[in-house]
């Protein structure tokens, strides 16, 4: 088994090397370019959109704009946003934060490419469900189902890892550290609460994830804020190292400026998903009359995923100076990090904050795979038998040490974003075209409006 887990591991190493990288930055750049910095320009708008009361419920479509913002945002806030910016800084250095910013801010453009094309391709299902994602675009925009096939196989079996075992095996492992709590009692409750609600698909989870995220959210963005506010005169000195390293290269053990950029890049996206296809499968289930109002909303969630949330981590981890002690782990550098910082109070904030954060992620990849095996197996029963397999490995996840397994799913997460990435490219002209026809409809709208109230 061992091994098995070091071919893998090499594996990984070369599928999330730096072409593919290079693609998902490079990706992100073109499309900002060609939609003229829409990151920029549509972002008051895009937020107005996101948390507006008055939400589309009149237009096709299963969940609102929030819900469809909150699942994807369920899925990707989770662990990479505690343990996974610590790994970037203890690897890469505090220069490391910058690079994920950079990441992020071209990665907005790249998610909202991917919302564009997954709510133009959607179709219907049997149950009248909105089905959409790289599968459906890549099989009816670019004509390549092939494609398709081989992101939902990649999406089905890498919900096992990214989206479940990893993420409840860091619960099981936090509340046994911190509370004494048994594994097999943390993995029995987790797998009762996630399968409550995925048996109502993604109404439900549309409806617990718009109650959860905002609320784990905000928790640990006031926590975040606590801690600077406690120790402002820290911050100017944490902002200042991690400009001066993202081009010094300054690392534990004597990094280079490539170490700051590759994980501060590779982690960022591994936080966000921009580029990854996954987002893209709840954007599809939104009630919108066009894709560009869709596409705006998906993009403001690398906003809050990786320039606020991650923002937070990073930034803690720098003011704390731990990042320099090369023997913290950065699975609890961290909590670390809070306690310096906070007090004994500290370390129970990351927990909690890591038990929402990951409990979250389950949900939105629950959704996200079954979507997959959906696109390769149409038959009912085997969608449910798919639920099911997925909840009772929430148990195993939470009481095994399946690190072959942590690792295959980690091959597969990246596999997922080739055929993704040659959708996006290959349709881009489609993203401009939708951009422009629906930037038209808004400027109608507005004009309209003024002349209603004049």
């Amino acid at each position: 088994m061992d091994a098995i887990q070091q071919l893998l591991e090499q594996i990984s190493d070369v599928v999330w090397g730096l072409p593919l990288l290079i693609l998902l930055v490079g990706t992100g750049i073109y499309l900002t370019i060609r939609l003229g910095v829409i990151q920029l320009r549509s972002l008051p708008y895009a937020l107005k959109l996101s948390f507006s009361r008055n939400q589309d419920q009149t237009s096709e479509g299963d969940i609102s704009h929030f819900q469809a913002l909150t699942t994807a945002s369920a899925a990707t806030v989770g662990t990479g946003n505690i343990v996974g910016v610590a790994t970037a800084v203890v690897l890469g250095g505090p220069g490391a934060v910058f690079w994920m910013w950079l990441a992020g801010f071209f990665g907005m453009a790249t998610k909202y490419g991917e919302a564009i094309l997954a709510v133009k391709y959607r179709v219907k299902d049997a149950k009248g469900e909105m089905a959409g994602g790289p599968m459906y675009y890549l099989e009816h925009g670019l004509k390549q189902k092939w494609l398709g096939v081989l992101f939902a196989a990649f999406g089905a079996l890498a919900a096992f890892g990214i989206g479940n075992g990893t993420q409840s095996k860091a619960i099981a492992d936090l509340m046994y550290d911190t509370f004494s709590v048994p594994m097999w009692v943390s993995g029995l409750v987790l797998l009762i609460f996630v399968g409550l609600v995925v048996i109502g698909g993604i109404k439900w989870i549309g409806r617990v994830t718009a109650f959860f995220v905002p609320i784990m959210a905000i928790f640990y963005i006031i926590a975040g804020l606590i801690v600077m506010i406690v120790n402002i005169n820290h911050v100017p000195e944490a902002f200042a190292t991690i400009f001066s390293a993202a081009f010094s290269g300054e690392a534990v053990g004597g990094g280079a400026i490539g170490a700051a950029i590759r994980f501060g890049v590779a982690r960022g996206l591994f936080s966000n998903e921009a580029g990854l296809g996954s987002a893209p499968i709840a954007a599809a289930a939104a009630k919108t009359d066009v894709p560009g109002r869709q596409a705006l909303v998906s993009m403001t969630q690398v906003l809050f995923d990786t320039i606020i949330i991650c923002s937070i981590t990073g930034i803690t981890i720098v003011m704390s100076g731990l990042w320099q002690d090369g023997s913290i782990e950065a699975g609890v550098l961290t909590a670390s990090a809070f306690g310096v910082l906070l007090g004994d109070i500290g370390p129970y904030l990351i927990t909690i904050g890591l038990l929402f954060f990951a409990s979250s992620t389950i949900l939105g990849w629950a959704y996200y795979g079954e979507k997959c095996f959906q696109y390769l197996f149409q038959s009912i029963t085997a969608i449910r038998a798919y639920r099911i397999i997925f909840v009772l490995f929430i148990f195993i996840g939470a009481t095994a040490t399946l690190d072959a397994v942590w690792a295959l799913a980690d091959v597969l997460n990246g596999l997922m974003a080739i055929p993704n990435l040659i959708g996006l490219l290959g349709l881009s002209g489609i993203i401009i075209i939708e951009t422009k026809q629906f930037q038209e409809k808004v400027k109608k709208e507005r004009e309209e409006a003024e002349k209603t109230v004049s």
